[in-house]
């Protein structure tokens, strides 16, 4: 794509003050941000790979795979025969072991072609069972809304012999990120039974989290008291998880109470996590005089911010619009060698995208693209909310195009941006269109963009839409129960 990018006048090179040095002005300062255009070029390639599995013999046994797979590259090119036969001679082939190609799906959060891999995989005589392979599957699965699956993965960890705290810590956490609580607490008893895989810090600090999340913090106290008797110290994770709770809850007195502790503590000191936890409560409640305060007593403990605490700051301001503070913080990132990340430039963003200002949205993107940040899903969800807010709906369509160039990744989220960016416009055929897309990419439509649909065809009195699509709705949750129960409570 051609592209082009801007650059922040208050942009400035890295210097080498040193934080203890650094002022806090961009709290009280209100300065103007400034941005001048540049141009500057990008490009991009394609890699098309074809695969092909071979077997030292020619043949091989039932369900068994060779050790490794064959990924040749081609090219298609209008040359001469000699030269492409020259070309298909020299072409360099990369060899992939089965287990790399199970990463793989695995880091694409292909669940279900990966527990096919791993099936594979464990039936061959090649096979040595690995924990961190087991680890990365519950983590995939947990994310993936498939916790009872994470469990059925136990009965091999168990023939593997492969069993530990870390990996029923994982579990736990699948549950707890699926709101399943009961088995959690019946993961943890398991344990307990279990001599080589005793509960640890992190095991109770997983089902502390899932409480705080809940804002049950009478059962966190409770799972206080069980780590006691059992000799296990809360650290500093542990505390910055209740600490987030007790601020989110608005329970300021218990918050400096554990502030406190941690000061005197020798084993949960407060750090950047501490502070970082501490003013993005505020941030997001948009109490500013706080997140400052805060801010500013953290200093004072001699907790230095880093590129994050920074970025917490700049989204605080930016959903206030007080541009003239981001631009200072921004400033004072340069002068304390903090680099400006896509997390930073999609504050930004996302500020301007949340009034319509179109033309600074496009140059602090621009400027994002000039220093080789990869955008995200997050940036693009952004550029296509200000398109909309700024009524120029030709531009929501272009960025589809430009994200699928750049390989973004398209989730719920992304497309729900799209669809509400249609609905405003009320193209609904080109809603619609959006919407067959999202699913044929397996990106599940939620609440949010049944939601947007509905309204948008209420709008036009269109009740057949209605009737259809809520009864799409009703069937899409009935399967997602399904999906997520135990495969013996659906086979009855």
């Amino acid at each position: 794509m051609g592209s082009i990018s801007v650059s922040f006048s208050s942009s400035i090179l890295p210097s080498s003050v040193s934080h203890a040095k650094l002022k806090t002005n961009f709290i009280t300062q209100d300065t103007i941000v400034r941005v001048t255009r540049i141009s500057v070029s990008a490009s991009a390639s394609k890699t098309t790979l074809s695969a092909s599995s071979v077997s030292k013999h020619g043949r091989r046994k039932e369900n068994e795979f060779p050790e490794t797979l064959f990924f040749e590259s081609t090219e298609k090119t209008n040359i001469n025969r000699k030269k492409k036969k020259k070309k298909k001679e020299n072409a360099k082939a990369w060899v992939h072991s089965l287990p790399e190609v199970l990463s793989y799906h695995i880091h694409k959060k292909h669940w279900i072609i990966a527990l096919e891999l791993f099936d594979m995989l464990r039936k061959q005589p090649y096979y040595q069972p690995i924990e961190d392979t087991y680890m990365k599957l519950i983590v995939l699965l947990g994310k993936s809304g498939q916790p009872h699956r994470a469990y059925q993965l136990f009965s091999s960890i168990i023939e593997d012999g492969c069993e530990s705290t870390e990996l029923y810590t994982a579990l736990i956490a699948a549950y707890c990120r699926n709101n399943l609580v009961n088995e959690a607490f019946s993961i943890l008893d398991e344990m307990k039974n279990a001599p080589r895989c005793q509960p640890d810090i992190l095991t109770y600090s997983t089902l502390i989290k899932a409480h705080v999340d809940a804002l049950k913090f009478e059962v966190v106290e409770l799972l206080y008291d069980e780590m006691a008797e059992r000799s296990i110290v809360p650290n500093t994770l542990t505390r910055n998880i209740v600490l987030s709770g007790y601020a989110r809850d608005g329970r300021f007195d218990q918050m400096e109470e554990i502030l406190s502790s941690m000061m005197e503590s020798t084993t949960s000191k407060p750090d950047v996590s501490t502070m970082n936890t501490v003013i993005n409560v505020f941030g997001d409640k948009g109490q500013i005089d706080m997140m400052e305060k805060w801010y500013r007593k953290f200093l004072s403990f001699g907790i230095q911010p880093k590129t994050s605490t920074f970025n917490i700051l700049l989204g605080a301001y930016g959903n206030k619009r007080m541009y003239g503070k981001m631009s200072s913080v921004m400033q004072h990132m340069r002068e304390a060698r903090c680099p400006w990340t896509t997390s930073t430039y999609n504050n930004v963003i996302e500020a301007f995208s949340a009034v319509g200002d179109a033309e600074n949205m496009e140059s602090t993107f621009d400027q994002m693209c000039a220093e080789r940040l990869k955008a995200d899903t997050k940036t693009f969800c952004s550029l296509i909310n200000g398109y909309a807010n700024a009524g120029i709906f030709h531009k929501v369509i272009s960025s589809l195009s430009l994200a699928e160039k750049l390989r973004i990744r398209e989730n719920t989220s992304f497309y729900n941006a799209v669809i509400s960016a249609c609905a405003r416009e009320g193209a609904l055929i080109e809603m619609e269109r959006v919407f067959k897309q999202m699913k044929e990419k397996e990106c599940q439509p939620d609440n949010t963009t049944y939601y947007i649909m509905i309204e948008a065809y209420r709008k036009e009195g269109m009740n057949d839409k209605i009737y259809y699509l809520e009864q799409e709705k009703q069937m899409t949750v009935s399967d997602d129960k399904k999906l997520n129960e135990p495969e013996e409570a659906i086979l009855g």
